[in-house]
């Protein structure tokens, strides 16, 4: 299975009430990587059904201008999952996030759902890409397992709330109540070679300490953030972007690790830095961020 999107840019990954026509008819205009529309804790019980009839409408009939649109499906604890992955797919969504992920075994069920829904509307096997939110301390433990559970998996994804609850604690905006769980996933997300992305920030009054929390996923090698406004978006972008003197190196890191390849030479330097093929896959994220930046119009 080799879905070409799996890598794609996902610096941000916007959260929207499926529900609500007015949050889903046009986020694309303020330019998030990805939209989550949200079946679960967005929407109340007696609601289920009138929310995936506006789901399965918005997916048919809004152009999202290339915007990822990621379905979060109820918990597989509840009676409403599996219909929710039916009218995604149905409709047409890019990926399915799965709450509460504890196990590799949950993955394998929603894969499986997945793969009958495909078949049943006509979507090409492996279109629909899975991510997995971890909420709990045994999902954090099980994060490298989870990650490895199915091809269909482009990442993985912390959610502070839930998993600060379950560890007895709560959200303190200093982070030092995530820190053992970002550094095991994004650990985890890289020896599985699938991306990770941070839990969303509350405050939205609080930018400084917002700015604050993105730099530090960033330095952690988070591959971007859950975010649950729109003006949050720009700053993450912002932080996500790399320095002209990053993207001209890069450039020559892709360009002498290509030559030297050809070339049969593994080890060289550049810029005066001893460099080898690890750091190709870096280059070329720093070229991707500055493309989508808008900074780079090269072809590496």
């Amino acid at each position: 299975m080799n879905n070409p999107n799996k890598k794609r840019l996902r610096r941000t990954m916007m959260f929207l009430n499926a529900q609500k026509p007015a949050l889903i008819k046009d986020p694309f205009i303020y330019k998030p990587d990805s939209i989550m529309l949200d079946l679960e804790d967005a929407v109340a019980e007696n609601q289920k059904d009138a929310a995936r009839f506006s789901l399965y409408h918005a997916l048919k009939t809004i152009d999202y201008h290339g915007c990822e649109r990621v379905v979060r499906i109820n918990a597989l604890d509840t009676p409403y999952w599996k219909e929710d992955i039916r009218c995604a797919v149905a409709g047409g969504c890019d990926s399915i996030r799965i709450p509460k992920t504890e196990t590799a075994g949950d993955v394998k069920l929603v894969e499986e759902e997945i793969a009958k829904a495909e078949k049943e509307f006509g979507r090409a096997e492996g279109e629909v890409l899975i991510v997995a939110a971890l909420e709990s301390a045994l999902g954090v433990m099980q994060a490298l397992e989870i990650c490895r559970a199915s091809e269909r998996l482009f990442g993985i994804a912390l959610s502070g709330g839930d998993y600060t609850k379950d560890l007895q604690t709560h959200l303190t905006g200093t982070g030092i109540e995530l820190m053992g769980a970002r550094q095991l996933i994004i650990i985890a997300a890289r020896a599985a070679g699938v991306q990770c992305f941070d839990t969303v920030y509350t405050d939205l009054d609080d930018e400084r300490g917002f700015r604050k929390d993105v730099k530090r996923i960033r330095l952690m090698g988070f591959d971007g953030k859950s975010i649950i406004n729109p003006r949050q978006i720009s700053i993450v972008h912002e932080i996500f972007t790399p320095s002209s003197a990053d993207v001209i190196f890069a450039e020559k890191v892709v360009k002498e690790i290509n030559d030297k390849k050809a070339k049969g030479i593994g080890v060289f330097t550049v810029d005066g830095k001893m460099i080898d093929k690890a750091f190709y896959d870096g280059a070329k994220r720093t070229i991707a961020l500055a493309k989508a930046a808008g900074m780079y119009e090269g072809d590496l």
